[in-house]
């Protein structure tokens, strides 16, 4: 009998069997339920109404609730659905509940999860979001789900579920000082398709994926949904461990999985990374793939390094080597994903300059902790695309209005690549800053 996939085995261990295959209907046990500022309120709708108004979550300590989209703004529907989050939370008595305006809030979502302890090896966590795939860098299945089926967690724990099948990418090599895992997962996602993984689990391996810290393991895997994939997932190493063990506050075990050595995968693609070069999504999709040196001096109105996938300090780290000492040629919009990241751009250094420094010397804006502009927001939003700008940026989509308005092209790409753009005013090869 063959082994199991790594995604196979943690869904059988949570639906209480030994073994589980692709096309498996199970239920499983939930670990960990995120929610957030957008989400939120319809889920607790929800809730409340199949389960009742006197209802009570089935484990307070499993439900995080995390405010991060809409949240330094002025716009009245925004401020009311963190006023529902916050009802919510008092009536339930639920711990994790990173609020605004308090020395607890946090930031963007799934990097808060990892930075609070809540993602471990082993484990499933579902979020109302589609980017709750991020969560598959620590060995674990996640991935995203609706509130009709977010309320139905919080009453009960439990899910029904497919079993996906497994598709592998491996990449061979050392990543070169001009690339990263943006430009990474924009390859697969170019060379696969938006619909290319549909329902599928998608496993990253080889030495090129062991070689990333956690925040770019975390950058391949949040983005397997813009192929349509069920859940991203890397097994678990010591690095994993490390990053996991200085953040599991609440001292919870897990269990290291790991895919069986002959288990059977649907799909396998192996990269080389000395030979990829730097990529840019090109409007209006993430698949539609190009090399930077195909739109080199491509005129641009804007730059943005900021979300899930491009306010880390890893990202801050790349994009601050490229502007330091330089001056950028347009609007340029620095948006750390958490607070945590915020404070650390004040106090990390390079040639004695604060990376905060840094990049306000380049002329570049820094915005609060938060999604900003990546999913468009309303009007005030810090960074967003009021009119028919093109823009540069490190987040996750750019479908037409994704950003704001609606005319405006976004092409998606790595800090390096976003950072040396900027310096310009249109697109640019990074590799320029690496002679």
């Amino acid at each position: 009998m063959a082994g199991m996939t790594l995604t196979e085995k943690i869904l059988a261990k949570h639906a209480q069997r030994a073994r589980v295959a692709p096309g498996d209907n199970i239920w499983v046990d939930i670990d960990v339920l995120m929610t957030h500022d957008v989400c939120g309120p319809g889920t607790i709708g929800v809730f409340h109404k199949q389960f009742g108004k006197n209802a009570k979550v089935w484990d307070r300590d499993k439900v995080v609730i995390i405010p991060d989209h809409y949240i330094f703004t002025a716009d009245a529907m925004a401020n009311r659905n963190v006023d529902v989050l916050r009802a919510f939370v008092k009536e339930q008595g639920l711990p994790h509940f990173y609020d605004v305006g308090t020395d607890r809030y946090k930031g963007v979502c799934h990097i808060a999860l990892a930075e609070e302890g809540h993602t471990r090896p082993g484990e499933l966590l579902l979020g109302t979001d589609s980017h709750t795939c991020n969560a598959g860098a620590f060995g674990e299945f996640a991935t995203g789900i609706g509130n009709t089926d977010a309320g139905f967690v919080m009453g009960t724990g439990k899910l029904w579920l497919k079993t996906p099948p497994t598709m592998r990418f491996v990449f061979h090599g050392e990543l070169p000082p001009w690339l990263m895992a943006k430009d990474m997962i924009l390859s697969v996602i170019g060379d696969i398709g938006c619909d290319g993984a549909t329902y599928k689990a998608m496993e990253f391996d080889g030495q090129g994926v062991f070689g990333l810290n956690m925040e770019e393991r975390m950058t391949l895997c949040n983005m397997v949904i813009e192929a349509g994939g069920k859940n991203g997932v890397i097994a678990p190493d010591q690095v994993t461990l490390d990053y996991v063990n200085a953040r599991n506050k609440s001292g919870k075990k897990y269990e290291v999985t790991q895919s069986d050595g002959d288990a059977t995968f649907e799909f396998e693609k192996v990269y080389d990374l000395s030979q990829l070069k730097p990529v840019v999504a090109k409007p209006h999709s993430p698949d539609n793939k190009a090399f930077v040196d195909e739109l080199v001096g491509t005129r641009l109105d804007r730059a943005y390094i900021g979300s899930c996938t491009g306010g880390k300090m890893t990202d801050f780290r790349a994009a601050a080597r490229v502007l330091n000492g330089h001056t950028v040629k347009v609007d340029t919009f620095i948006v750390p994903a958490t607070t945590e990241i915020a404070k650390n751009l004040k106090t990390e250094t390079l040639d004695g300059k604060s990376l905060e420094q840094v990049f306000l010397n380049a002329g570049a804006k820094i915005g609060e902790a938060s999604c900003a502009a990546c999913l468009g927001g309303p009007g005030d939003t810090f960074g967003r695309l009021n009119a028919a700008l093109r823009c540069i940026s490190t987040t996750n989509r750019n479908f037409p209005g994704r950003m704001g308005h609606k005319e405006a092209e976004v092409f998606l790409a790595s800090p390096l690549t976003v950072a040396a753009s900027a310096l310009n005013g249109s697109i640019t090869d990074p590799r320029e800053y690496f002679a």
